[in-house]
């Protein structure tokens, strides 16, 4: 596995990696991760939601990382990770399948909330062969969205504001090649569904075998039920 700057990650018992942040130059870019568990066990992706960054898993990283080697990015326009101005949402995905190589990871499972979870089904879509097993949590439906307030910018700085614009015009109107191609998804898959979310679960609907998990909670299941998220998840990926 490649590093940063050539740094040796610190480990613990067993040699398992304990939470380091690196970086990678992937897909013409950089991204910023953080890399925890041990190298000989599964390798598992954490997607974050929009306008988070990898800190959005804190605490659930530690605990998937006891059985797994979790990877968990900033994505682009996120955090620390290069902001490029342009935010194609499938492109994002490729981002995604460049890091896997770097990290020397064939296949992976992946867990992706929000737009986290369109990068991840996209991911599965354009490579399904480097998805072990799927996880969406809340995602946006592949239909367009009506009733959205408009994006009002304040002073955050956290995330790039072309990337919610971007993103957001991505969302509202959605190509239609995308919910055929969710019909095309290989990798088992976990849809979860918060019930008190604004979003309809119909992504599991287009995806075949997709299971649907409704939870009661908001858009936010891994943090307000976090619980329930991580009973259902770990279930999961064991099988």
């Amino acid at each position: 596995m490649s590093g940063s700057g050539g740094a040796m990650p610190a480990r613990g018992p067993g040699g398992r990696v304990a939470g380091v942040i690196r970086d990678a130059h992937v897909n013409g870019i950089k991204l910023v991760y953080r890399e925890e568990g041990d190298p000989a066990t599964p390798p598992l992706l954490l997607l974050h939601g929009r306008t988070a960054d990898h800190n959005d898993w804190n605490g659930i990283t530690q605990r998937f990382a006891a059985r797994r080697h979790v990877f968990v990015p900033d994505l682009r326009g996120h955090g620390a990770s290069d902001r490029p101005g342009a935010y194609p949402l499938p492109e994002m995905a490729e981002d995604i399948a460049a890091l896997l190589d770097h990290l020397g990871a064939a296949r992976a499972a992946v867990v992706g909330h929000s737009l986290g979870g369109v990068v991840a089904y996209h991911l599965a879509m354009r490579h399904p062969d480097r998805v072990a097993r799927l996880v969406l949590e809340d995602p946006p439906p592949a239909h367009p969205l009506t009733g959205r307030e408009p994006i009002v910018e304040d002073g955050s700085t956290a995330f790039d504001w072309r990337m919610m614009h971007d993103t957001e015009r991505q969302l509202l109107n959605p190509d239609p090649a995308w919910a055929e191609g969710l019909t095309r998804i290989t990798a088992p898959t976990l849809v979860l569904s918060g019930t008190l979310s604004p979003f309809e679960p119909d992504v599991a609907a287009r995806i075949p075998g997709a299971r649907l998990v409704r939870i009661e909670a908001g858009h936010l299941i891994h943090m307000d039920a976090r619980k329930e998220f991580l009973g259902v998840v770990e279930a999961f990926l064991d099988e």
